[in-house]
């Protein structure tokens, strides 16, 4: 089973209210929809946001917004805050879900939204469903394919970075204690593990480095 992680940037035209107000008001960080629920009949959907930005501003905007019926916020801390909706589904994000209509295609929660105008989301299926859902997107939808591979949400976003040659010389060498302070092991002792020269393995560990650092600032920075 194969995954991308698509990024679609949301011109102001298009955006819901509240993904405008996370965008233009500098008291808003992010968001994440943690889990959704779409009554296709009644033309109504219901999520759950997690929010990062000032809950005060946010509550007197989304009472404001006349497509929200309904809505529940709830504090996590100084910063962060749940928010609970009840909203009319909008013709613009019909569209924009007909890509995905009789494909093998799965959304994996959450779906990001750091607060630049872009839509953050990781989709599973198959490799030719997911190459036709990027070309068949709205012409508004400015997507951009992030990452692709083989999904292993067992092994958690960091960890499926690396080949599985890399995980077993990273597990090699944590086991034999490469990487304890202070080392206690070699890359002789490593390279022993895996039956390869000892040039193999450092090339091997110095390559799941990378993709390890370059996943966690990746992250970080989102």
């Amino acid at each position: 089973m194969d995954y991308l992680d698509l990024s679609v940037f949301q011109p102001p035209a298009v955006r819901h209210p509240m993904e405008a107000f996370l965008v233009e008001d500098e008291r808003m960080d992010r968001a994440e929809l943690v889990t959704w629920h779409i009554e296709h009949e009644a033309g109504v959907e219901y999520a759950l946001f997690r929010v990062a930005g000032d809950v005060d501003a946010y509550r007197d905007r989304i009472a404001s917004v006349e497509s929200i019926p309904e809505y529940t916020v709830s504090p996590i801390d100084e910063r962060e805050f749940y928010s609970y909706v009840c909203q009319e589904t909008r013709e613009v994000d019909r569209e924009f879900r007909r890509a995905f209509v009789r494909r093998n295609l799965v959304v994996v929660p959450p779906i990001e939204y750091p607060g630049d105008g872009t839509m953050r989301v990781t989709i599973v299926g198959q490799s030719d469903d997911l190459s036709r859902l990027v070309e068949d997107m709205p012409d508004w939808a400015d997507a951009d394919v992030e990452r692709v591979g083989k999904f292993d949400r067992r092994r958690g976003r960091v960890a499926s970075e690396l080949t599985a040659r890399q995980r077993d010389a990273v597990a090699a060498a944590v086991e034999r204690g490469y990487y304890d302070v202070p080392r206690s092991a070699s890359l002789d002792d490593v390279a022993a593990d895996l039956d390869c020269s000892p040039g193999t393995a450092s090339v091997l560990l110095r390559k799941a480095e990378r993709a390890v650092m370059g996943a966690v600032v990746e992250d970080a920075e989102r």
